[in-house]
């Protein structure tokens, strides 16, 4: 069933100019430059959505209040619209302009009749529909939904769309932990995630060893001719996927070569963290190595069932996965600063579909699959090309290169650390949170999101393409279980 009311279909609208929406005379019209991440976002129309369950039903008046004094008043994306011109060498920026917080909440009339029957559907569909609407540019490019009917998993659900350039999911994340409080203790501010083990670029340079031997010095040595041999394959790949080079033709690649902004369906489903953590202490890996693991498992469950092929033989696919490239993570600055923009980079990780006796063996193809881009400089070199294309070349030559690496590869997998604890959320407990993105040219996108003791796996998937997706989420859970089962009896047959 359908939902019968979406949001009115707003006009849209062009750039405008720095001096119509300066908030007042007194105000600077130099816009702040926007990145040229956010100007590759802008160009191809790639947008956030997040839902958020919510434990209570929707106290609007309180709500709007703590969107205007937390979130606009925090966030100064919030409060700022792109312009064209108004800027010394002509390039999109940002300016600040007046907000009326009554414009960016929206509150549509659905069909009772659809609600009472299947809500999770509704919410659904809603959401879906936002995919193929366009955003007033006229106003900050962020918008507030309200749906306020009970799900079985939360009482009501609010939905954050938002623009791609106004911020990645580590800002917007680090600004929700900035603008809540923990619901265990509405006195303070949630418990933060354990600091990363990495603080700087994913590749960590060995410091070099004292020269108490030949060996360690060789070792050493040889650390580096691994790191430039790597790092010289990498960059060949990838200028060979920009070019012609593409994954196999299945079931889960994009049949339109993503010309199309086609709708998307976003659906979830929540896996214990205990799991996940019992899984990567008996791998010896860390928690994205697991659920890159997972995802190859569930993929290929997927994949084999609904082909029907019975030659198992592995097939390589990549995935395009977004790297974070802050020199230190924000989480643990959020109470003095929270950081604006998008600081990212990317990697092309291979993704193998296959069928394996031992579950555990996706994980350990991860790993190895993981480790080996470790040893590379590649996330370095996107960053600096992608930069310097923009600069050169302009937007459009930089948006093409990104989005023949995304229609070259078959899946976008994003991986975002929440909040440690629940938290409330302008005046509201939050049961759970779910992000994901559209815009981007593959048909299938994977998001991870830790929030409390649950880790929620988050899909957006071609709506036409996947009308079988919450098949997709069974196989998730399913091979969790049975990695965890396998990881039970390992850890039985080695302390036996």
């Amino acid at each position: 069933m359908e939902v019968a009311a979406t949001p009115p279909r707003r006009p849209r609208s062009v750039h405008v100019s720095a001096e119509m929406e300066c908030a007042d005379s007194s105000m600077a019209v130099e816009p702040e430059p926007m990145s040229p991440t956010g100007r590759i976002l802008e160009e191809m129309g790639v947008c956030i959505v997040v839902l958020m369950g919510l434990g209570t039903p929707v106290n609007l008046p309180v709500f709007r209040a703590g969107i205007e004094t937390e979130l606009v008043t925090r966030f100064p994306r919030f409060r700022s619209v792109q312009v064209m011109d108004g800027s010394k060498d002509g390039k999109p920026g940002w300016v600040q302009t007046k907000v009326n917080v009554d414009d960016h909440i929206v509150v549509p009339v659905l069909d009772p009749a659809a609600v009472v029957f299947d809500p999770e559907k509704t919410v659904e569909d809603y959401v879906a529909s936002l995919s193929t609407l366009p955003m007033d540019r006229r106003r900050p490019l962020w918008e507030f939904h309200f749906l306020d009917f009970p799900t079985s998993e939360a009482t009501s659900t609010a939905v954050l769309r938002l623009h791609h350039s106004i911020g990645d999911a580590m800002s917007i994340m680090t600004l929700f932990m900035a603008s809540s409080c923990s619901t265990a203790d509405p006195a303070r501010l949630p418990a933060m995630p354990p600091p990363p083990k990495r603080t700087g670029a994913i590749y960590q340079p060995q410091p070099r060893p004292a020269l108490s031997s030949l060996g360690d010095y060789l070792a050493w040595a040889w650390s580096y001719f691994v790191l430039v041999w790597h790092t010289l394959v990498d960059i060949i790949l990838l200028a060979a996927t920009v070019l012609f080079l593409s994954d196999p033709r299945t079931l889960l690649t994009r049949g339109d070569n993503g010309e199309s902004h086609r709708r998307k369906r976003f659906v979830h489903r929540s896996i214990s963290l205990d799991d996940v953590k019992l899984i990567k202490t008996t791998m010896n890996c860390t928690l994205n190595d697991v659920l890159v693991g997972v995802t190859s498992a569930a993929l290929s469950r997927y994949y084999f069932r609904k082909s029907g092929h019975t030659n198992t033989k592995s097939i390589c696919l990549r995935s395009f996965v977004p790297v974070n490239i802050r020199p230190i993570s924000s989480r643990q600055t959020y109470v003095t600063k929270v950081e604006t923009g998008n600081r990212l980079s990317s990697l092309i990780c291979p993704l193998h579909i296959a069928l394996h006796n031992d579950p555990l063996d996706y994980v350990r193809k991860a790993n190895r699959s993981m480790h080996r881009k470790k040893s590379s400089l590649e996330v370095m070199f996107t960053q600096v090309v992608g930069e310097l294309l923009v600069k050169c070349f302009g937007v459009k030559i930089g948006a093409f290169i990104f989005h023949r690496l995304g229609t070259h590869t078959t899946i976008a997998l994003s991986n975002v650390i929440g909040p440690a604890e629940r938290i409330t959320l302008c005046g509201h407990p939050i049961v759970f949170m779910a992000t994901s993105i559209y815009g981007q040219p593959q048909a299938l996108t994977m998001h991870y999101l830790n929030y409390g003791s649950t880790i929620k796996v988050i899909m957006a998937v071609d709506d036409a393409q996947f009308p079988d997706c919450h098949q997709i989420l069974d196989d998730f859970a399913e091979s969790v279980k049975l990695m965890k089962d396998a990881a039970v009896l390992s850890n039985l047959t080695i302390s036996t």
